[in-house]
């Protein structure tokens, strides 16, 4: 998509203007990174666009990874949808929404997508050394639809600090160790559909 790919190239915009990032081929503008990034990445091509729909289906079939947005972002706002595909018996849902990653992924921040609610956990610096972090406790409640019902995630990071909105309620903040990072989907073994997907720089 031209409006996609001028954001990528840096081309001027408003900064309250939310630019779509759907991309017509995502392979030209996200990159599959293998969790841990030590892993090598699965020749099974997981990730399909359904352009008629404007969706990213991921099978969950190829191993866990993340899909990564080519660019780095500092301070933002990132609108999303997703919904798992449902399947038969009681599935532990799994997958999420990356954000203030490092390019690789070492330093990761996640919005969690599962049955059990969705909040942010990860590894961040902390005085300079990767400290895993969880706030599912501090989660204000668990918000999500259930499976196959679509969920919005509205991830606002300003500075060090971040928020996830779900379904149109802040439930979580942290403060990251880092002010710019990128922003990715994962794949854990489940099949997931994401859509909307909506940035605005705020600076």
């Amino acid at each position: 998509m031209a409006f996609a790919c001028a954001f990528i190239a840096g081309a001027s915009h408003s900064p309250a203007q939310a630019v779509n990032l759907f991309p017509a081929d995502y392979q030209s503008q996200w990159t599959r990174i293998a969790i841990p990034p030590t892993h090598p990445v699965s020749d099974i091509a997981q990730w399909h666009i359904d352009a008629a729909k404007g969706e990213i289906k991921c099978d969950g079939n190829g191993g866990h990874e993340w899909l990564r947005f080519n660019r780095e972002l500092g301070d933002f706002t990132f609108h999303v949808k997703w919904r798992f595909i449902p399947q038969a018996g009681t599935p532990a849902y799994n997958s999420g929404v990356f954000f203030r990653n490092d390019e690789q992924g070492v330093i990761w921040h996640q919005a969690q997508t599962s049955t059990g609610g969705g909040y942010i956990f990860g590894e961040t610096p902390v005085n300079g050394k990767l400290t895993a972090f969880n706030l599912q406790k501090d989660m204000k409640e668990n918000r999500l639809h259930a499976p196959g019902q679509w969920n919005t995630y509205d991830i606002r990071c300003s500075g060090p600090i971040c928020t996830l909105a779900v379904n149109g309620e802040v439930v979580n903040t942290v403060q990251t160790g880092i002010v710019k990072g990128y922003i990715g989907l994962e794949s854990e073994g489940f099949p997931i559909v994401f859509k909307d997907f909506k940035v605005r720089e705020l600076r």
